[in-house]
């Protein structure tokens, strides 16, 4: 049995996080505990000529990337992004080198003295700026059938563009992460959602043994995609201290830097050229898919994968052709975030449908149920929708609980009306869970059960729903089921905590685990059962030309948005949101309604207010006094329900849910906002100044 961490509690007492007694890692205290602060770039894109360092006193230490072991580069999906810069930097808050030592206030005034020249080049900032010069990181391409056909025989072709803007992840607990060695293990303690990423990062850049490296998980306060590949970054940054200085160092973000720094959704531009034949119907759509993916690729090819997998929503589409490209500007690195791409494109084809409809003269919910998927229809990747699809039961469902033809045809200007109808493909995409090979492990000690598994618990339920779903299997009180410690060196690889695959996916497994856990129950005190994921076989993807099966099976829903403009301000005001979701089974109703209900008011705050530009590089809303997020008296009244549809491999029916609950919100919320004004809404944030421009517009 390996060593359990000793300087924390090693399981944390769930009561002691209903008091709010949780330990965050900036509560941790360490012997001869060291803290640390980064040195980051103050330009664009610039190469570094001098560094100027002050007299550092005794006990204080620069660290750089001369002090790394291994690799100065933050292992990822490309792993391009360099743990210290080195001759050059790319962004403004890029990490040049740290300074550690034992008192804050000393650090500060050694970080105000450094002085670092630069010779500044010409930098890129806009999508606009980088499709000119071609700084493309990532071009995909796949089609479908014979769109140049299809385009020749259209009887009418409708072209339109839609933007979409950054979005920080403001969690609740800024980034927070520290490192010690413990006889010649290294230790790396943070609040993350993917400990194995940490751990596979630090293993190149500190060219360690893989025994000689564990990442543990401490309580996370949020994350929503923001602590999937980031803490790979600064947990190398405490890491290499740790290795220079042989002592605990912790590195604690403040709110500024937070936003400064860390990653952000990725911005983008859709652009949509559509065909109909003599009946209206959209026959062809030509995609064009652009995301920002800033000084750095990182994560954004998966992203991108995403985001053009998504691009035809719930509709059915026979003739395709669907490009996207990640492109490099000199701005903070686009990432991980709630959707992951999919709220891009949908947002897209939700408003382009809603304005063909307009423009045709038919009701935009009318116009989109004539094109809906059905089971065992192609998917836009040339996959097959295998389950049940019950959007029309969804709609229904929505449209009587909100009353929605009744309003759409007595609201006045200035109030208005709309409807979203969207989906989430669950898991990872493509052969993203066969590569992972997930694996979970379940213990019997006597009448405990001890779960080990990599599935972190950041808000979203996960420390419940898993016991949950394992003490139902074995028909015993959820206080015998111990949720271990997410810690490398304890628990086995089950995947990240992503592509909402906890529940399906983990959860899955731990069903699997817990049945033959029942039937081998008096066979030994001890013992443990696992298994590894594997994807149904009737699953096929072919990664070279994405044709296939992009996942496993959707979760599906509606969303129905009220709103009401203020005729003088043009302030917008969400009066209400209905929401119907189709995530096959609840598991607990009552968190995933929480779940569904923070997801919502994400994406409003995402279509409405959260504002975020640049300026030269800079962020102009750069703390929490600029950038505004939803507070409670922004949050609607928001009613929500689920239709029942089981998934065949999901525990006791569930599919995926988390990221689901935000994308219905913002096109649906446009939607309203073009029926209060009857002017198309084609970007988002929506803002007062926006609507205030568009209504006077004559």
């Amino acid at each position: 049995m390996k060593e359990s961490i000793s300087t924390s509690v090693l399981r944390v007492d769930s009561r002691k996080k209903i008091r709010g007694e949780a330990e965050y890692i900036s509560d941790w205290k360490f012997e001869n505990m060291l803290y640390a602060k980064t040195v980051r770039s103050t330009k664009a894109k610039a190469k570094i000529t001098a560094i100027k360092l002050p007299d550092i006193p005794k006990d204080y230490y620069v660290v750089d990337r001369n002090d790394v072991p291994g690799v100065n580069r933050m292992r990822t999906v490309v792993s391009d992004h360099p743990i210290f810069a080195e001759e050059d930097v790319q962004y403004i808050g890029q990490p040049i080198l740290l300074v550690v030592g034992p008192d804050r206030e000393i650090i500060y005034k050694i970080v105000s003295q450094i002085e670092i020249k630069y010779q500044e080049e010409e930098a890129l900032f806009t999508l606009e700026e980088a499709e000119k010069r071609s700084t493309v990181f990532t071009d995909y391409n796949y089609k479908k059938s014979d769109p140049k056909k299809a385009f020749e025989q259209a009887v009418r072709i409708i072209e339109d563009e839609y933007s979409t803007g950054y979005q920080e992840h403001v969690y609740l607990e800024p980034q927070g992460i520290a490192a010690e060695y413990k006889d010649d293990t290294l230790f790396v303690y943070g609040s993350m959602q993917c400990p194995f990423y940490v751990k596979n990062a630090l293993l190149e850049t500190m060219a360690l043994p893989e025994e000689k490296i564990r990442v543990v998980q401490t309580v996370t306060g949020g994350a929503f995609g923001g602590k999937e590949e980031f803490p790979s970054l600064n947990g190398c940054h405490v890491a290499v201290a740790t290795h220079k200085t042989r002592q605990p160092v912790v590195m604690i973000y403040d709110r500024d830097e937070d936003i400064l720094c860390s990653t952000k959704r990725h911005p983008s531009i859709t652009r949509f050229k559509a065909g109909l034949d003599e009946y209206d119907q959209i026959i062809a759509l030509d995609i064009d898919v652009l995301l920002n993916a800033g000084a750095y690729n990182g994560l954004s090819p998966v992203v991108l994968q995403r985001a053009i997998f998504s691009a035809t929503n719930v509709y059915n589409i026979e003739h395709l052709n669907v490009r996207g490209r990640n492109f490099m500007t000199n701005l903070v690195p686009s990432g991980a975030y709630r959707g992951f791409g999919a709220p891009q494109t949908i947002f897209g084809i939700e408003m382009m449908f809603q304005d063909i409809a307009l423009i045709l003269g038919i009701d935009p919910l009318e116009y989109k149920m004539r094109h809906l998927l059905k089971q065992n229809d192609p998917t836009c990747t040339g996959g097959s929708i295998h389950e049940e699809v019950k959007m029309k039961e969804i709609v229904q469902k929505a449209v009587e609980q909100s009353d929605y033809y009744n309003k759409l045809k007595t609201n006045k200007k200035y109030q208005g009306i709309g409807i979203s109808l969207f989906l989430h493909g669950c898991g990872f995409t493509g052969k993203g869970e066969t590569l992972i090979k997930g694996k979970i492990i379940l213990q019997k000690n006597k009448d405990v059960v001890i779960l080990k598994v990599s599935s972190v618990e950041m808000g979203q339920g996960a420390e419940t729903v898993l016991p949950k779903i394992v003490a139902h299997t074995l028909d015993i009180p959820i206080e015998k089921v111990i949720y271990e410690t997410v810690d490398t060196g304890l628990i086995p690889d089950s995947g990240p905590t992503v592509a909402s695959r906890t529940t399906m996916i983990v959860g899955g497994l731990l069903r699997e685990c817990a049945l033959e856990m029942k039937a081998r129950w008096d066979e030994a005190e001890t013992f443990e059962v696992s298994k590894i994921y594997k994807h149904p076989d009737f699953l096929h993807w072919d990664d070279d030309t994405f044709h296939g099966d992009a996942y496993p099976v959707h979760s599906w829903g509606a969303n129905v948005a009220e709103v009401e403009i203020d005729p003088i301000t043009y302030e917008l005001t969400i009066k209400k949101i209905t929401a119907v979701f189709d995530v096959g089974v609840p598991i607990d109703e009552r968190a995933l309604i929480g779940q569904m209900q923070g997801g919502i008011v994400q994406g409003i705050g995402w279509a409405t207010i959260e504002v975020m530009k640049t300026a030269n590089g800079k962020l102009i809303q750069k703390n929490l006094t600029d950038y505004k997020i939803p507070t409670s008296m922004d949050v609607p009244g928001i009613d929500c329900d689920f239709v029942l549809n089981p998934y065949e491999f999901g525990p006791f029916g569930a599919k995926c849910a988390g990221e689901l609950s935000f994308v219905g919100s913002p096109p649906a919320v446009a939607a309203a906002v073009e029926n209060a004004l009857g002017k198309p809404i084609k970007d988002i944030p929506i803002t007062p100044e926006m609507l205030m421009e568009i209504d006077n517009d004559h």
